[in-house]
């Protein structure tokens, strides 16, 4: 599998460029190197062979995965507090179809990545700055989940686009700290969303659960659960009540996801029945 990951990973590459493979315990970290003269042109695969640690087919562990469990990978690029919380709802049983079998980070100084090295969780660190564009780091990224075989992917604060292909679609989740369609699209991302909802004079925010797409808080809205503002809100204490609803209603969403009970309709998305986490 190691090796597999490998090749696939260097088949992102252009001709030249170099790859840098580590795996430091159970942290592999795939990312592309400036370019070198045209002697070292095999660099990438000298790094492969240098490689330290345990083989990726012993990270992956497909064998340990229950019958009734969907495969789920975490996508990550900051402290990873929502991580934490769905590794605690696994561990707890109220996520007992659900097996959190790789988390995948955008940076390899994320607070997510130690969390996960923590609950001795699989981790590939795909370096986004490493990749000349969107295409060929989202490229990097699907090798990562086809290998660990998901069925689900979580996007759980993660800071960067990821261009879903086809045989993802409709398995990608992201929740987004705002009443989809408002407040919104590119740049609205964490406390930016929070100082928009004051600054506007709203009186009511929330949390969003979506199937992603190709487009920023685009795709068919899963659940929503709405927040009050308060007239003496900060960006710091909205944002933390619409964090403890994001660790309620995200759960929700991906339980009903393993449960199959999610069907889509166009746009809308139906549930069959609701069992709250």
């Amino acid at each position: 599998m190691f090796g597999f990951l490998v090749s696939k990973c260097a088949s992102n590459l252009n001709h030249g460029d170099n790859l840098s493979i580590r795996v430091r315990r159970r942290l592999l970290v795939c990312e592309k190197l400036p370019q070198r003269p045209r002697s070292s042109e095999l660099g990438w695969q000298r790094s492969a062979a240098r490689a330290r640690g345990p083989p990726l087919r012993r990270l992956a562990a497909t064998a340990g995965t229950p019958s009734h469990c969907k495969r789920v990978a975490v996508l990550v690029s900051g402290t990873g507090r929502s991580l934490e919380n769905l590794l605690q709802q696994v561990k707890s049983g109220a996520l007992e179809r659900t097996q959190i079998v790789v988390v995948v980070a955008s940076r390899t100084d994320c607070l997510a990545v130690e969390r996960a090295a923590q609950w001795q969780v699989p981790t590939a660190v795909v370096v986004a700055r490493a990749y000349a564009d969107s295409d060929a780091f989202s490229d990097a990224i699907s090798v990562v989940l086809d290998s660990y075989q998901v069925d689900l992917v979580v996007m759980a604060g993660f800071m960067h686009f990821y261009r879903i292909p086809t045989r993802y679609l409709n398995r990608v989740l992201n929740i987004h700290p705002a009443l989809v369609p408002a407040f919104c699209g590119r740049g609205f991302y964490g406390d930016r969303v929070h100082q928009a909802v004051l600054d506007f004079g709203a009186k009511i925010t929330g949390v969003t659960v979506h199937f992603a797409d190709n487009e920023y808080d685009h795709g068919p809205i899963v659940l929503q659960r709405a927040v009050p503002v308060l007239d003496d809100d900060t960006v710091a204490t909205l944002g933390a009540r619409v964090f403890a609803e994001e660790c309620r209603l995200l759960p929700e969403a991906i339980d009903l996801f393993c449960r199959d009970a999610l069907v889509l309709d166009g746009r809308r998305v139906r549930i069959r029945h609701r069992q709250p986490v």
